[in-house]
């Protein structure tokens, strides 16, 4: 991911080495890229994870660090495109492309984020359940209420820096790898060498794993934070202003590869905690947000559900609205509807509505038959599925110069945007021929 090809000139580049040799510009610089890497380690990831690490051991570790790239490159890709043009992926393909291509992907995104809503929604009810008994369904319509409030009438960037520090709880699955007694011989051969079977089990739990590592609703939410990043500094789209194009595609590669490898840290010490404790126990089939939890006994001991409660909750109240506000960007950009968080609610009603009516569908499908467990795993499979197509839709938008101006992508990021759509549509390929 390089800015390099896009300008020469050092000065240009100043304000972005400053940041990344100075503690306090660095962490100033980081924005759209970290929180959407927060988000991803929402309660589907953690079930995700987890139930990896326990059914596989450390045999399926690799994937964190084959995915980095991967995920990093496509995010930036959805970044870029935001930066660039000044509007989300959605808008984009409404002015450039057919009309049914947008219906398509728009379709795709709202399908996997109400049911990814559905999944974190219930895990967060049942979590608060676990830890305080009571009716978990209350506690998911009162989750969701909530969120939908706080998104409404509370600016994102005040919320996710609240949330972010309550996130911090994932580092308890670090320390569990510390005070466990972690086989390091197999965990590090788990980690670098790459192990894989060629039966279902292997090929969902891969296909789990990509699709909660490079989701869809992460492509449309950093690219609409990208817009809305745009507007908060009074900055030109790149487009218009191509000689800002140094510092600031040096900024967005900053942000994103630090977001996306704490994201990925996270993931890969949540899988060798759970080999470590889970499948070390002989617990292989993760059935009760209790078995997940008790991943974190040798650090909490009787704090254990408490710990693991507030991993989920703050992990989700973090995701939902990420969620249900990048499926409201692609929405009101299909229709030209005024968007963005920053907006008063008068000012983006179809906006704020499309937001309170995705979090309602997942809210509702909770009063079904849906497993809370298994459905964070399954989630995790849909946007897996879902992924590939809107991989290719964003290569191809951004390989476009009627969008992307001068300002198409350098030739590091087309090879490996592209080897990350190609890895995602084999393995999905192969999760429904296996």
């Amino acid at each position: 991911m390089d800015a390099a090809p896009e300008t020469s000139d050092p000065a240009a580049r100043a304000p972005a080495v400053a940041a990344s040799r100075n503690p306090a510009g660095f962490l100033k610089s980081l924005g759209p890229g970290l929180v959407t890497g927060a988000a991803d380690d929402d309660p589907s990831g953690i079930a995700t994870y987890s139930q990896v690490g326990a059914q596989f051991g450390y045999t399926l570790a690799w994937t964190m660090l084959f995915s980095f790239p991967l995920m990093a490159v496509i995010q930036a890709v959805s970044a870029r495109i935001g930066c660039v043009t000044g509007r989300g992926i959605a808008q984009n393909l409404r002015r450039h492309y057919s009309p049914w291509l947008l219906r398509a992907v728009v379709a795709l995104l709202l399908v996997a984020n109400v049911f990814n809503l559905g999944a974190d929604l219930g895990a967060m009810g049942a979590a608060l359940g676990l830890l305080i008994g009571g009716p978990v369904h209350l506690y998911t319509v009162l989750f969701g209420v909530v969120c939908v409030l706080l998104e409404v009438f509370m600016s994102y960037a005040r919320y996710a820096a609240v949330l972010k520090w309550a996130t911090l709880s994932l580092l308890a699955y670090v320390a569990v790898v510390f005070a466990s007694h972690v086989p390091l011989g197999a965990a590090l051969y788990g980690v670098l060498v790459p192990q894989l079977t060629l039966d279902a089990p292997h090929a969902m739990a891969l296909v789990a794993i990509l699709g909660t590592t490079i989701s869809p609703y992460l492509f449309f939410w950093q690219a609409g934070q990208e817009v809305e990043e745009l507007h908060r500094r009074h900055v030109k789209p790149l487009c218009v202003a191509p000689r800002e194009a140094g510092p600031e595609l040096a900024r967005i590669r900053l942000d994103t590869i630090v977001g996306m490898g704490v994201s990925n840290l996270v993931a890969l010490f949540i899988v060798i905690a759970t080999a470590a404790t889970l499948n070390a126990s002989g617990v292989t089939d993760i059935q009760t947000s209790s078995q997940a939890a008790e991943a974190l006994r040798p650090i909490a001991g009787v704090f254990t559900f408490a710990l693991f409660a507030a991993g989920i909750i703050a992990t989700g109240m973090l995701a939902v609205p990420v969620l249900a506000g990048s499926a409201a960007y692609a929405v009101s950009e299909v229709f030209g509807w005024t968007e963005g968080l920053d907006r008063l609610p008068r000012e983006a009603k179809a906006f704020y509505g499309v937001i309170a009516a995705a979090t309602a569908g997942g809210v509702a499908l909770n009063f079904t038959s849906l497993d809370p467990v298994k459905a964070l795993y399954w989630s995790a499979v849909v946007n897996g599925v879902l992924s590939a197509p809107l991989m290719a839709v964003m290569m191809v938008i951004a390989m476009n110069p009627r969008v992307m101006g001068r300002l198409t992508l350098p030739r590091s990021m087309l090879v490996t945007g592209w080897l990350a759509t190609l890895v995602m549509a084999v393995v999905t390929l192969g999760f429904f021929a296996i």
